[in-house]
């Protein structure tokens, strides 16, 4: 870890984690916690590193979801609205029931 340091911090959805670490896997090898990191997002990425993209731009252009807000829907990939309804219990903001409907329809087309 000598001479490395944090360049920039930004929330990123697992699935984008792991394909940032197999990129980096084709490089060389792995260091450990690269290697914990990468069996975990294996394990539990629900979509596919551009699918997670292109769903993270939709959902971003909805107003009241932010960044890290979008990161959580896209690893938790939630069926209903009691489950997206967790996603935000801790935030001001409150999605009416056609954007929830909306989050929930971009959901379910990209979870296949």
């Amino acid at each position: 870890m000598i001479g490395k340091r944090v360049v920039k911090e930004k929330p990123v959805p697992l699935a984008e984690v792991l394909g940032i670490l197999e990129k980096v896997k084709k490089e060389g090898e792995l260091e450990y916690w690269q290697r914990l990191t990468y069996d975990y997002a294996q394990k539990f990425a629900k979509v596919k590193p551009k699918e997670a993209q292109e769903l993270m731009e939709e959902l971003l252009k909805m107003d009241k979801i932010k960044e890290h807000l979008a990161v959580a829907i896209i690893d938790l990939m939630p069926e209903t609205k009691e489950d997206l309804e967790l996603i935000f219990s801790k935030e001001r903001v409150k999605l009416e029931e056609d954007e929830a409907n909306k989050v929930l329809e971009l959901v379910k087309k990209y979870s296949g």
